[in-house]
């Protein structure tokens, strides 16, 4: 991998992991088209750099994050679910990994989102605004957050859906999800890098600086720019982007693991 790499991956990585369209898979596209070995290294390289947008929505949220400890109890509690079953089945999950599915779960996900948004009337959507969300609530998209376990669910796609099945209003759902990812991609990324920390050493630092900052920048840009197109048009444009590269990935006989 050389500063070019970083800079494609980070960039990738930046707009993909809030989006509902499976970071992961847009990630090993990426570096099957720059030619890279998906080795211990790349592995470590795109976990770090999966922290960077943590920051990023942190950053956009963080009045509502320092407004009190209710938010965070139910940020908490959502990820309870996730915890626990990534906990106790890591093994079986990882080896989901070697089933080639990622590509069909990509774009039944876009098939849902078109659905929903087809259904969705906002009268039938109470939860207006993010300090409504209920406990109960909360726990029942930490659920669907489980099904993120599954290779090529997106965790934002699955959780947004989910939000607006149990009444979320479009963009509450959108927002309880980035900030459920901070415990979950943090709890994550954390186990990961005690598994392959051992990979990593000085070389490597300038490509997982580089990749980190762009991560970052782009994670920032890509979050606003998400929230001021969804107000707009809806989930819709996401729904065809995800059966559309879906469908790319199928033509060019792309094996995602």
């Amino acid at each position: 991998m050389n500063i070019f790499d970083a800079i494609i991956l980070g960039i990738v990585e930046g707009i993909t992991e809030y989006l509902p369209v499976s970071s992961t898979a847009h990630l090993y596209f990426a570096g099957q088209l720059l030619g890279l070995e998906q080795d211990q290294f790349l592995t470590a390289f795109e976990i770090i750099i999966q922290i960077a947008p943590i920051f990023s929505v942190m950053i956009i949220y963080r009045e509502r994050l320092m407004q009190g400890y209710d938010l965070w109890i139910k940020l908490i509690i959502a990820f309870i679910p996730t915890g626990i079953v990534g906990l106790i089945f890591h093994k079986q999950i990882e080896a989901l990994f070697e089933a080639n599915s990622t590509i069909v779960l990509m774009i039944l996900t876009g098939v849902a989102f078109l659905a929903i948004e087809y259904l969705y009337k906002a009268k039938d959507h109470h939860i207006k605004d993010l300090e409504n969300v209920t406990i109960k609530q909360a726990f029942l998209v930490g659920l669907f957050q489980v099904l993120s376990l599954v290779p090529g669910v997106s965790r934002s796609g699955v959780t947004i859906l989910g939000g607006m099945l149990i009444g979320l209003r479009r963009e509450v759902a959108m927002g309880f999800s980035f900030l459920l990812a901070i415990p979950t991609m943090s709890a994550a990324s954390g186990y990961t890098l005690l598994k392959s920390y051992t990979f990593l050493n000085l070389e490597h630092i300038s490509l997982l600086a580089i990749g980190f900052a762009v991560s970052f920048v782009v994670g920032y840009i890509a979050v606003k720019s998400f929230l001021v197109i969804v107000s707009k048009y809806s989930f819709k444009p996401f729904g065809v982007y995800l059966i559309a590269s879906g469908l790319l990935f199928a033509l060019f006989g792309v094996e995602l693991v």
